[in-house]
């Protein structure tokens, strides 16, 4: 061990820094391109060596210099996109004192932007009836929803699209005014580019949580009674889709301090093109420049991992359409491979995909005559893994331990794609339901949350720890030699990306990329460097990705089935006797990641 690791290690120890939080290869993901990883030695071509050499820190911040600012709040919401929006305008609605904070700006944080169909269920004049609608989900999901939160759904959507329309939402494109419109009505404060990294639990609650600015060399503390997390979900940084601000922050954070975590072996299936695959902005076809709409009743079961399996089993290039009844002659050419992933009879399309016709992108879709529909890239040849990392929305995120979004620690509330909800189970079934169903949930977290602050007294957030949280935040700033954040980060990608590890799975494979991400967390991790605070934010967003990776991987080997995104080539079958369950991750009293079942019927058990 060096000297500058020794004194490392005497100003914040590793599991201290672990404890904080815990170049894309999407365009070759789906088609399996990359090597394996060897069972020893260096690693082929297109893996970053892991024996890269530890480069000097040319700090160009001075650590030293931070100031920081306390500040306080009934509930205070952190994240600005749909899901922050409507926590804070109904904690404030309920008369809380709310404060939010946010890594982007509001209504151009993480997804939001990118969602342009806002599901509202007509409960007057419905397509389907409440009990049909919550059949057809269960059945294209496979029983892997939760049918509270989908009865949510059904029945306040409609409201919080009548306040949309009220403030704008659907008259512009962008979302950054009609969200302004009730946020400065009620003067409720919102600090933006704010990197979050730690929450902050005393007496068995929450009761705060610190970050660092983006912008100015500040660490902010806040004390609250209430915490609602509305922090999305995250990826790897893939190209192709836009997650790049997007690094499971919110949960890792809770994570870290004894919150359960929930749906990690899922996986989206957002393909991008095969042109101009890494852009994020041509995979949209001009979604970007169109004004939201609303969308109803139209169960489906998409985006799952059918077409991985075809990549895998056949080859390249892959077309993206609807899903269909894949026969073993049809995906392998003849191969030994077991059918591939099951699709409910109900939700095949015999024939597969319809013709696919050239589409306007670009400003010219503005004047396109007829508007395409449903998700991006639906058709033509498509490469995968440019959401790798992202699980299906909602079925991800921190455990609820009732209707209300209520974490298994006291005082914290998630919502949205950081809440492991399971609205509509592990697969899409109906287009527009995560943006409606974020909304939906937001409102309920913050209207719960300042019910519950006015019955809680105030908890001071020790200086000792305050202290500790500074050294943590920034760790990485006084670190002289390391690793940098890029380069963790590549490797993360090569070892997690490929098709044959996060989407076509087998134990084989997840226990040798397991290998590498343990050792990423064990020593490349804790030993990030950052030389301002763009690359501090990074190395913070680094290893909150590595905490991701190793869940994902140890969730997708418990799971000894297969069903919805979630696909073991050794395990291809469903299995309704061991697995009507989800799986739920938390730290143990050693700081160990434990996994535990939770049956479908059944809110969770927790101290």
């Amino acid at each position: 061990m060096s000297d500058q690791i020794k004194s490392d290690k005497t100003k914040i120890s590793r599991r201290t820094f672990l404890g904080i939080a815990g170049a894309t290869l999407g365009a070759s993901a789906i088609a399996g391109n990359m090597p394996p990883m060897p069972a020893g030695g260096p690693p082929p071509m297109g893996h970053p060596p892991m024996g890269h050499p530890p480069q000097r820190n040319e700090t160009k911040v001075d650590a030293d210099s931070f100031k920081e600012e306390q500040l306080e709040a009934d509930v205070l919401v952190i994240g600005s996109g749909i899901a922050g929006l409507f926590a804070a305008v109904k904690a404030h609605d309920a008369g809380a004192k709310v404060v939010m904070v946010s890594k982007g700006r509001l209504g151009s944080s993480g997804l939001t932007p990118f969602g342009k169909g806002v599901f509202s269920y007509d409960k007057k004049n419905p397509k389907m009836q409440v009990d049909e609608y919550l059949a057809k989900v269960a059945e294209s999901s496979i029983g892997t929803n939760n049918p509270v939160f989908t009865r949510q759904l059904l029945e306040h959507s409609a409201d919080r699209v009548a306040e949309l329309k009220e403030w704008g939402f659907f008259d512009s494109a962008l979302c950054f005014e009609s969200f302004s419109k009730p946020m400065k009505e009620r003067k409720i404060p919102i600090i933006e580019r704010i990197m979050m990294t730690h929450l902050h639990k005393e007496q068995g609650r929450v009761v705060g949580a610190s970050g660092f600015s983006l912008d100015h060399n500040t660490i902010f503390n806040f004390s609250a009674k209430t915490v609602v997390l509305c922090t999305g979900s995250g990826g790897f940084k893939a190209n192709g889709f836009p997650l790049c601000d997007l690094t499971h922050d919110g949960t890792i954070m809770a994570y870290n301090i004894g919150a359960k975590v929930t749906g990690k072996e899922w996986n989206d299936g957002h393909p991008a093109s095969a042109k101009n695959s890494g852009s994020s902005y041509d995979n949209w076809h001009g979604q970007i420049e169109e004004k939201p709409s609303t969308t109803s009743e139209d169960i489906h079961h998409d985006l799952g991992v059918d077409l991985n399996y075809t990549a895998y089993t056949k080859g390249g290039p892959v077309s993206m359409g609807p899903p269909s009844d894949r026969s073993n002659s049809d995906n392998n050419s003849g191969a030994d491979f077991p059918s591939g992933p099951y699709i409910p009879e109900s939700f095949r399309h015999a024939g597969g995909p319809p013709p696919q016709q050239e589409e306007a992108t670009g400003l010219s879709a503005l004047f396109a005559k007829k508007k395409r529909q449903g998700p991006p890239n639906m058709g033509g040849e498509s490469v995968g893994g440019s959401t790798a990392g992202m699980a299906i929305h909602k079925s991800e995120g921190l455990v609820p331990i009732d209707e209300t979004g209520l974490s298994t620690i006291p005082g914290l509330w998630a919502s949205g794609d950081a809440l492991g909800s399971y609205m509509s189970g592990g697969i899409y079934t109906q287009v527009g339901s995560s943006m409606a169903g974020s909304a939906v949930q937001g409102a309920i977290a913050g209207e719960a949350a300042a019910k519950a602050s006015k019955t809680v007294t105030a908890i001071s957030i020790p200086k000792e720890k305050l202290t500790q949280t500074r050294d943590e935040i920034l760790a990485p700033l006084k670190r002289e030699t390391g690793y940098s954040p890029a380069w963790v980060t590549q490797t993360l990608q090569s070892t997690m990306i490929p098709n044959f590890v996060l989407y076509i799975k087998k134990e084989r494979m997840m226990q040798a990329a397991l290998a590498y991400i343990e050792e990423l967390k064990e020593h490349h991790g804790p030993m990030m460097m950052a030389s301002d605070r763009h690359h501090l934010r990074l190395a913070h967003e680094t290893m909150h990705m590595i905490i991701t990776a190793e869940m994902k991987l140890k969730a997708s080997m418990m799971r000894t089935e297969s069903r919805c995104s979630h696909y073991r080539l050794d395990y291809p079958g469903i299995d309704t006797e061991n697995w009507q369950a989800w799986i739920n991750i938390h730290k143990d009293e050693n700081g160990e990641m434990t996994l535990e079942k939770q049956h479908f019927d059944k809110w969770p058990e927790f101290a």
